[in-house]
């Protein structure tokens, strides 16, 4: 007596077997399965899984957009077209990363720019060109906005209040002097992530001038003649150094 008997058969786990679909509770005493009972909220539909014919249809848009990347970035690939300096993985020679590093950009490098925004903002000398651009156009609050948002995510957490006051007082504002176009929704959230600053407090708004100038700017910093000269100028190089080369072997 007193004893637990291991051999007892345990009546909760009976319970539930004899009655699988019997609404068990937490142990804050709320049903597990509220959500389907809830008035507010109406059960998921089943999924209906894709037929084949639109998997294959997945399949293939998804070949093509490789196929298409691949054909794109080939020519920057080291392994798969030799680069002129050599190979530095091959070589130990420095003097292709010394070259894409410099504030003259190659051919390669300014057609680069075109294939996306983020191709162009991550080029020191293609988001230089692309800011020039945007002030030419007295628009450039939009970059510099996102500049500053990025600046901030890398700085020592004891510089962060003081900093996010300042983007706040020159992009957000009233009466900013460098005023920024967000929608109300993203404005009230940032709003209210400033009183409690930190590395991500402008995230949202961040994310929302991302896509104006993805969707604006970028397109027409690519149309734009500054870019074409350049692109255009560079090409006249690399033909002309070709020419050189050609006379120099015959």
């Amino acid at each position: 007596p007193g004893c637990v008997n291991t051999t007892e058969v345990d009546i909760k786990k009976s319970s539930r077997m004899r009655n699988p679909h019997k609404t068990r509770k937490s142990v804050y005493g709320l049903q597990n399965d509220i959500r389907s009972h809830s008035p507010t909220h109406t059960p998921t539909p089943e999924t209906k899984p894709p037929t084949e014919d639109e998997l294959h249809q997945q399949i293939k848009y998804w070949q093509i957009h490789l196929l298409s990347y691949t054909e794109q970035y080939v020519e920057y690939d080291p392994f798969l077209v030799p680069p002129d300096p050599s190979n530095p993985w091959l070589s130990d020679d420095t003097t292709f990363w010394e070259l894409e590093a410099s504030k003259e950009p190659s051919q390669q490098r300014v057609k680069r720019w075109g294939f996306g925004m983020d191709e162009a903002l991550k080029d020191p000398v293609g988001r230089e060109q692309f800011l020039k651009f945007l002030e030419s156009e007295f628009s450039s609050e939009n970059l510099r906005f996102w500049l500053a948002v990025e600046d901030l995510k890398k700085r020592p957490i004891r510089e962060v209040p003081s900093r996010v006051q300042e983007i706040w007082q020159e992009f957000l504002a009233p009466g900013a002097p460098s005023a920024i176009n967000l929608d109300s929704k993203s404005y009230d959230k940032t709003t209210q992530s400033v009183k409690e600053p930190g590395r991500y407090t402008f995230e949202d708004a961040q994310e929302h001038i991302y896509k104006l100038m993805k969707s604006d700017s970028y397109p027409r910093f690519i149309r734009s003649s500054a870019y074409q000269e350049l692109l255009q100028a560079k090409r006249k190089i690399v033909m002309e150094v070709s020419v050189i080369e050609l006379k120099v072997e015959t």
